[in-house]
């Protein structure tokens, strides 16, 4: 194998999509997944928007809220190459990434590839890893390649992580290194369903209808190809104004001027911000952003890259309550 494989990307799309279309698409795509994950409208819409901007996702919540459902229904309905990892304790870096094998009768080693060589990549309980293990995958869900002994191996394109991770408080968890959280786009919350959801749910599983054996019926709705295309356009097509460029920078800005915060949100989360609220004005219909797009992203981008100092957390704080405030303090510009 030569020391630099070329991505493999999908095959251009012949079709050209418009603002109308795009958002066509993906309301159906949500139509689709709301077919085997009952509820979950808003994780489901914020799955959508970080897929649109290339940006790789955290899914927190306790087990049994369908987390590990939902990615494997997004694979079906992107029609995109799907691995999962189930990470353990006694996981190996070399199990995500792959590993070279020494080949005796050619007298040299052979690369083989590992479960990341995909476009969707499931890293279940994530937390539930060593930090060795986690740290492995901090080159490929930056760069898009993987490093083996001097010899740098391109994923496939598009290459999206989504994460699931138990709340930190359980037993048998680590946490992740602060470098690798921030190289997720969304931090996103899976709460339990509401009383009407959960009876939903419970009329399936005593009806017979099992949640995994609806994903073959799903048929894809957006290929690989679109989605690249999809994202190009976000970033290429949908305008934002001055004014509200200044207003992201004053958000990210105020998280760091809290006394209750030890650490506020970087700059790559002003750079989030923008991508984010351009998918979900494109995922709207519009080809412009508004300050509403800023406010419904803006939380799942910020949770995790503030950390509240532990006085505070003792006290009630957390990251949402900052947000809240910011949100609520910062002026919002008049267009």
């Amino acid at each position: 194998m030569s020391a630099e494989k070329k991505a493999k990307k999908m095959p251009s799309n012949k079709n050209t999509l418009t603002i109308e279309t795009i958002a066509d698409k993906l309301q159906e795509a949500k139509e689709s997944i709301a077919q085997v994950v009952v509820g979950q409208a808003e994780v489901v819409e914020s799955v959508l928007i970080s897929m649109m901007c290339d940006g790789h996702i955290l899914l927190e919540g306790a087990p049994g809220l369908a987390k590990t459902l939902l990615v494997r229904a997004l694979g079906k309905v992107f029609d995109l190459q799907f691995n999962r990892v189930q990470f353990t304790p006694d996981l190996m870096p070399s199990d995500i990434t792959g590993v070279s094998i020494y080949q005796p009768n050619e007298g040299n080693f052979k690369f083989t590839e590992g479960p990341i060589f995909t476009n969707l990549l499931l890293a279940d309980e994530i937390n539930r890893a060593p930090p060795k293990t986690q740290a492995a995958m901090l080159e490929s869900m930056q760069e898009k390649q993987v490093s083996i002994e001097g010899r740098a191996y391109q994923l496939p394109l598009p290459f999206l992580v989504l994460a699931t991770q138990n709340p930190i408080e359980q037993e048998g968890t680590y946490p992740l290194p602060e470098a690798q959280v921030d190289r997720f786009m969304f931090k996103i919350l899976v709460d339990y369903p509401s009383e009407s959801e959960e009876i939903e749910i419970i009329k399936r599983f005593t009806s017979g209808v099992d949640a995994y054996d609806l994903l073959v019926t799903l048929t894809p709705v957006i290929s690989g190809s679109e989605l690249l295309e999809i994202q190009r356009i976000v970033r290429e097509k949908i305008t934002i104004s001055d004014e509200l460029m200044a207003y992201m920078v004053r958000l990210t800005a105020t998280t760091r001027q809290s006394e209750e915060v030890t650490l506020g949100a970087s700059p790559r989360a002003s750079l989030w911000l923008a991508i984010a609220s351009k998918a979900h004005a494109l995922l709207n219909g519009r080809n412009y952003v508004n300050p509403s797009d800023i406010q419904r992203v803006a939380r799942d981008i910020f949770r995790h890259r503030i950390t509240v100092s532990p006085e505070w957390q003792f006290e009630g704080i957390d990251s949402d309550a900052i947000i809240t405030r910011v949100l609520r303090n910062v002026d919002i510009p008049s267009l």
